[in-house]
C-alpha cells in the first residue's frame, strides 16, 4: 500500500465534483506530502491509514483507542464491538 493510499480526506467527500487532468496531477502531489496525526505525532508513513479533517488528522491506531475508551467506558463491550477491537490490534502488531 503506497503512502497516498493511506490518507483518507474529508474534504473530498463534501465536494463531488468531476476533476480534470491537472486538478487530479494536484492531489496526487498533495498525497504524497507527509502528514501527521494531530494526537501521537506519527506520519502517514508509520501507521496503517491518517484521516484528515480540516486542521486537523488523525491515525487508525488513535482512532482506534478512541473508540475502544468510548465502548470501555460502558465496561461492558458488545460481543461485536469486542470483536472488531481484537481483529485491528491482532493486525497492527
Amino acid at each position: 500500500m503506497s503512502d497516498s493510499e493511506k490518507i483518507v480526506s474529508l474534504k473530498s467527500a463534501r465536494k463531488k465534483v468531476k476533476e480534470n487532468k491537472a486538478v487530479r496531477q494536484e492531489r496526487e502531489n498533495e498525497a504524497d506530502e507527509i502528514v501527521y496525526c494531530s494526537f501521537c505525532g506519527r506520519p502517514n508513513t508509520q501507521v496503517a491509514k491518517m484521516v484528515q479533517g480540516p486542521g486537523v488528522n488523525i491515525c487508525s491506531e488513535c482512532t482506534m483507542i478512541a473508540v475502544q475508551y468510548l465502548i470501555l467506558e460502558d465496561k461492558l463491550p458488545s460481543n461485536e464491538a469486542q470483536k472488531i477491537l481484537d481483529i485491528f490490534w491482532s493486525k497492527i502488531k
